[in-house]
């Protein structure tokens, strides 16, 4: 008989296999692992040798019902002749749940609280400051009747089974629910289970060794909500009141993003560029008879310095000495350089290649993994098809690797298996390495296999995991890399330095470098590459990357064929993108993967950043909120601070502190600089910006305001007049009946811009992309629109252009002007 040892993680022989009932009544065999000795490996099922067993010891069967037995379970679990007597599951979604109930049959009642049931009261903090930050949990209207359903099935149920999920936040579900169902579970077993991948025998393992709820957990995260509630309920409405603007947010994690976002733009704002020339040389071996013949050099050092050429005069009186200058290769490197592949996702990493390859911001990235981890049918009945996805860690089970390698082996050969499976460290802080990386549940189970079953978002997100994870395991690619330095001897004199008797200066005077690089075998690169993120400089092998140099030996001559000067300006440091902030955020050590895509939703939602294509641009209001917080509260948005209270949190996980004392070290001297600011910060002025036209409805004069989803044209007369209407665009006009288009907000999506014309519904143009006040080159009058970076596209004609960002700033102040 073979099991799943969890241990060593692998399916092996059963040594000494016994019948065993388990707590919960469900028959098991329990035997040693024949690969690592464990002896606490569970078959679960009944056999033959169960009915040996004294008729005390035995309980009914826990069959494992499959197809439509599994989904009655999960959705007549309320039925109480049905669920009286079984053990009730209680997981957080109705997915999750209907996955669950098929792997554990009808033996159990497997039911969802769809989240949290307890929470902190909205309307007031809701925490008592005198007295040990005291937490007063509420149930929400909205939970009202799930909770009354929970409890009448645990009033009937023999024992209550809490499989949430593993982490801070899973185990305080739980723990909420143990409170929020009393009396009714009281006197009755109460089990907590983890599991990190929904799968037969991770169930079976999970219910075969449940434990009691890890209450230092539940503490960090109550922890983390007090501290959020506090200072969320102190900063917001002293930002409202002071601003004069309604609805404003400050929160103790997204204040110090926004803060990242804002300091970015100005840095952006106040680079100068500064110009420089490089120079490259065009060579060519002097036998005509060899391919490639020729090749590019770039001028590398002068006199061993880094070359400093600031104006064209530098550049042309480098090109005047060199014109006639004999070129000998001096030195020839030829090594294989190999590319370790990047390590499986994480929270953070998934995020950002999603960002990169597909377009999804972060939220999008985790509603379509949970998904993916709560379970889909494909074919085979509901299953999950990826492990958690809120995780730092890359740490991969023995038993996957084994998985990946079989199937490498398999479709590509064993030159693609590295010696022994890698091992990757995550570079995240305070990372809990007890818990997986995200990876396919099974690799046989391909994003060819299972595209049929899944929507277009659940597949391309399935094939980038699934493609990250294999080719993680797979073998380093390999680079031919040829690197040639080649000296530039002028025949005139220069003022370069001279040494006595040598032919040449002991510090060479004008070097040239070209460098070339091959794939030699591809390796993982077979699979999947990573990506990159605008501005990021290059791995070492993509520098000459499929550029192949001519065979050079040391002491050749070359033939000069041109010498190319070439002007360039310094770039400003690129702006953040949902990628690459929460990248930030891990690396500074600000939020964990749970939070990454709540932060990067509440600064868009509350209008202090909005979204240029992918680029982040803080909104007048988010500069003027930062400026605030910066000013009065520098401690408590500072990217170490926020850093050390995270830090702190996890201690509070491991047993090293206790969580009011943290609260309590916060909170006195953040309270004092409320009080403080309460005194020293004057309120704004409502200021009324009058538009210069009347109200159609009213006649009273029309004002820009601002609401909860940026400015927007509204009546003076508020409230006896609501009219309303969007800000038109300007130098732009809707090309089917030339009225003026307006920017607004969808409503799926978080409120994504999009753009149409304002005299909807009776013209319907509507378009993603935003219309730029520039004319079509080709003379039409059609609509020009942005399409990325630097690219239009003019919708009459197709035509796509590139359009720089001077001639953009250019032509929207003209049309502001106008």
């Amino acid at each position: 008989m073979e099991a799943y040892c969890f241990k060593c993680r692998g399916r092996h022989e059963l040594l000494d296999p016994k019948p065993v009932f388990l707590a919960n009544g469900a028959p098991a065999t329990q035997g040693t692992c024949s690969n690592c000795g464990n002896d606490k490996v569970f078959k679960m099922g009944r056999t033959p040798a169960h009915d040996a067993l004294t008729p005390a010891e035995m309980t009914p069967k826990a069959a494992k019902g499959k197809g439509k037995a599994a989904k009655g379970v999960t959705e007549s679990g309320g039925n109480g002749s049905a669920a009286s007597g079984k053990p009730l599951v209680i997981v957080e979604s109705p997915t999750k749940a209907k996955t669950i109930g098929k792997f554990l049959g009808s033996q159990y009642v497997v039911k969802a609280s769809i989240g949290h049931i307890r929470d902190l009261p909205k309307n007031r903090l809701g925490v008592d400051v005198e007295h040990d930050f005291a937490p007063t949990y509420v149930i929400p209207v909205a939970k009202k009747e799930t909770v009354k359903e929970l409890k009448q099935l645990a009033r009937r149920a023999s024992s209550i089974w809490l499989a949430t999920d593993p982490d801070r936040e899973g185990e305080a579900i739980s723990w909420h629910l143990t409170h929020a169902l009393q009396p009714d579970i009281a006197n009755k077993p109460v089990h907590r289970v983890e599991f990190h991948e929904i799968t037969q025998e991770a169930i079976d393992h999970a219910f075969a060794h449940p434990r009691q709820i890890d209450e230092r957990a539940v503490n960090a995260q109550q922890a983390r909500r007090i501290l959020d509630r506090l200072v969320g309920y102190k900063l917001s409405p002293l930002l409202s009141d002071k601003l004069s603007l309604r609805g404003l947010s400050a929160g103790r994690v997204q204040s110090v993003a926004l803060r990242l976002v804002v300091e970015r733009e100005r840095e952006i704002q106040a680079f100068v560029p500064q110009e420089y020339w490089t120079l490259e040389a065009e060579l060519a071996k002097q036998a005509a008879d060899v391919e490639p013949r020729t090749l590019i050099a770039r001028l590398h050092k002068i006199a061993g310095k880094d070359p400093e050429l600031k104006t064209e005069a530098d550049a042309q009186r480098l090109v005047e000495v060199l014109r006639e200058a004999r070129f000998v290769v001096v030195k020839v490197e030829r090594k294989d350089r190999s590319r370790r592949p990047a390590p499986p996702f994480t929270t953070s990493t998934l995020q950002q290649e999603a960002s990169r390859k597909l377009g999804f911001n972060a939220r999008r990235t985790m509603a379509v993994a949970q998904q993916l981890y709560e379970g889909l049918d494909v074919g085979e009945g509901s299953v999950g098809l990826i492990t958690y996805m809120r995780t730092d860690s890359v740490n991969v089970a023995a038993s996957a690797q084994q998985e990946a390698r079989r199937l490498i082996a398999q479709r590509f050969g064993d030159a693609f298996l590295p010696p022994a499976p890698p091992q990757y460290t995550t570079r995240a802080k305070n990372a809990q390495e007890a818990h997986e990386a995200i990876r396919p549940t099974s690799v046989f189970r391909t994003p060819e296999a299972v595209k049929a079953y899944l929507d277009r978002d659940q597949y391309r997100l399935y094939d980038l995991i699934w493609k990250r994870f294999v080719a993680s395991q797979m073998a380093n690619a390999v680079f031919d890399a040829t690197t040639v330095d080649i000296e530039a001897l002028p025949t005139q004199p220069t003022d370069l330095p001279a040494t006595s008797g040598e032919e040449r200066p002991l510090v060479p005077g004008y070097w040239f470098r070209a460098s070339g690089s091959i794939l030699k075998f591809a390796g993982f690169l077979r699979v999947y590459e990573e990506g990159r993120d605008e501005g990021e400089p290059q791995a070492e092998d993509d520098e000459g990357r499929d550029r192949r140099l001519p065979p050079l030996e040391a002491g050749e001559l070359l033939d000069l064929l041109r010498l190319i000067p070439e002007q360039h300006f310094t770039q400003p440091p690129p702006r953040y993108t949902e990628a690459s902030l929460v990248k930030a955020l891990e690396e500074y050590g600000i939020g964990r993967p749970s939070t990454y895509a709540t932060i990067m939703t509440t600064i868009q939602a509350r209008n202090y950043v909005r979204r240029e294509g992918k680029q982040l641009v803080p909104t007048e209001l988010g500069f003027t909120a930062n400026d605030l917080l910066v000013k009065h509260f520098p401690e408590y948005v500072d990217v170490g601070f926020t850093a050390q209270m995270e830090e702190q949190l996890d201690e509070i996980e491991t047993g090293a502190r206790e969580w009011q004392p943290v609260l309590r070290a916060f909170y006195e001297p953040f309270q004092s600089a409320v009080d403080t600011a309460i005194r020293q910060i004057e309120k704004a002025e409502r200021k009324v910006e009058l538009t210069g036209e009347s109200c159609p409805e009213c006649g009273s004069p029309l004002a820009y305001k601002r609401g909860r989803y940026g400015m927007f044209i509204g009546c003076t007369n508020f409230p006896t007049c609501r009219y309303v209407s969007p800000i038109p665009l300007p130098g732009v006009k809707c090309p089917k009946c030339g009225g003026k288009l307006v920017e607004r907000r969808a409503r799926k999506g978080k409120g994504r811009a999009f753009y149409g014309c304002a005299n909807y519904p009776q013209c319907d143009f509507v378009t993603w992309n935003r219309p730029l006040p520039i004319p079509c080159p080709d003379g039409c009058e059609g609509l020009v629109v942005e399409i990325g970076k630097g690219k239009a596209k003019c919708l009459a004609n197709d035509l796509v252009f590139e359009v720089s960002e001077e001639m953009l700033a250019a032509a929207e102040s003209s049309a502001l002007k106008g």
